[in-house]
């Protein structure tokens, strides 16, 4: 069976997600792309929750403080990315379409594992871009699977190499100066995926607002919200504006 990468080769178009040659990058240089960070991932007792600053930077220069960084795939498979911005959403749409593609096709959703798998393959497509420092992307996916009725939080490398953490992952500048807090926040209140969405949210929030005091190319939320998305077994979904506002300023108000 011909698969969306396959179709869309067929077209004569070479994106390197496809597996395609890439072609040799001119005069290009990693300062003018533009980029996006903090987004990070948190299981909770009845789902997962995802977040994303909506700074996008280009070298020492703020771009945009209104990128959207997380994207749903389908109803059960959430991305956020951070890196380059525009590969990272030319990639996502490939994969929500290819996603469609195969259920069309075959009348059935594609696995979890498929997916993950096509993920893989699409990173692993544009390590020859990345590699010039050109196109460098790194996704986090919040995912849950129907069939075992388990929820997920997978991370990769550049090269498409898949990681699983029970609990959380994170990714973008932002992330270095919070990683430990994860592990400091589980020891301390307990794993993340036992305890009720709210309380999670505001663990998020408060990680996330330490990532923009530490980290200038992550956006602070005192000016702009942060984007925010459920994935339970009903579906996804963004959390309410006014239930989000208030909780981002109280924390600001205490910070």
């Amino acid at each position: 069976m011909t698969d969306f990468a396959d179709l869309v080769r067929g077209s004569g178009t070479s994106p390197a997600f496809a597996g395609l040659p890439v072609p040799e990058a001119r005069g290009s240089h990693s300062t003018f792309e533009t980029h996006g960070t903090t987004v990070l991932s948190l299981r909770y007792d009845g789902g997962v929750l995802t977040l994303a600053d909506r700074r996008a930077t280009a070298g020492n220069l703020i771009m945009y403080d209104q990128a959207e960084k997380i994207m749903a795939l389908d109803d059960s498979t959430v991305v956020a990315i951070s890196g380059a911005f525009a590969k990272s959403i030319e990639v996502c749409r490939f994969l929500k379409h290819s996603f469609k593609y195969y259920k069309r096709t075959v009348m059935q959703e594609l696995s979890l594992e498929g997916k993950l798998a096509e993920i893989s393959r699409a990173l692993a497509g544009n390590a020859p871009m990345a590699m010039q420092g050109i196109g460098l992307f790194l996704p986090i996916v919040a995912a849950y699977d129907k069939k075992r009725d388990e929820f997920g939080v997978y991370f990769f490398d550049g090269a498409g190499a898949r990681f699983e953490n029970g609990s959380y992952a994170c990714a973008g500048s932002g992330s270095e100066r919070i990683r430990g807090v994860f592990e400091y926040i589980s020891r301390q209140k307990g794993r993340f995926e036992t305890r009720p969405m709210v309380d999670v949210l505001r663990d998020g929030l408060e990680m996330l607002d330490i990532a923009a005091d530490l980290d200038s190319a992550t956006g602070g939320f005192n000016k702009t919200l942060p984007v925010t998305r459920v994935l339970d077994r009903e579906g996804n979904r963004e959390i309410p504006e006014d239930e989000l506002r208030a909780m981002t300023a109280d924390i600001l108000q205490r910070s």
